[in-house]
Parts: structure tokens; C-alpha cells; sequence
């Protein structure tokens, strides 16, 4: 199912410098990348969505400044004193 979305004309002035390619492609990328950051899916199915390989999905996503591992401190702390203990 296909669903249109009717922008406003500040919409499209705001979004088309940013990128060249069709405004519904660069939609679905930051729509997709969007839902990714608030963990409301999975960097599988956002790779899927934008037909890319997983890897690749993390990769791009880190450009964007979004990292595929955001712990605490604390929980790094808890990671590092568990890796130190089983080596």
C-alpha cells in the first residue's frame, strides 16, 4: 500500500537543497533513520527498508551521528570490568 503525502511549499523549500535525489526517497532515509534513534526498530529492518546490507545500514547511520552502541558510562564500565574478568 502506497500513501501520499502532500508537503507544504516551506516543506519542500526547506528539504530539496538537502539532498538531489526525489523527496520521497530522502524521506524514507530520514523517516527510517529517525525511527532507528528511538530504538523503534531494529538496524535490520531499517537496513531492509532502505534495501542496504545490515553493515552497511550501521555504517551510514553512524556517519549520520547516530551510534549503533550508546551505553552509559556505567553500563561501559560494567562491560569493560566483564570482559576484563572472563580474559
Amino acid at each position: 500500500m502506497k500513501v501520499a503525502v502532500e508537503l507544504e511549499p516551506e516543506w519542500v523549500s526547506t528539504l530539496r537543497p538537502l539532498d538531489p535525489r526525489p523527496l520521497d526517497s530522502f524521506f524514507k532515509e530520514l523517516a527510517t533513520l529517525e525511527l532507528y534513534r528511538r530504538r523503534l526498530i531494529s538496524s535490520g529492518k531499517a537496513a531492509e527498508l532502505l534495501n542496504m546490507a545490515r553493515l552497511e545500514f550501521i555504517h551510514f547511520a553512524s556517519r549520520q551521528g547516530i551510534p549503533y552502541l550508546d551505553l552509559s558510562e556505567d553500563e561501559f564500565a560494567a562491560e569493560v570490568e566483564l570482559l576484563t574478568h572472563l580474559s
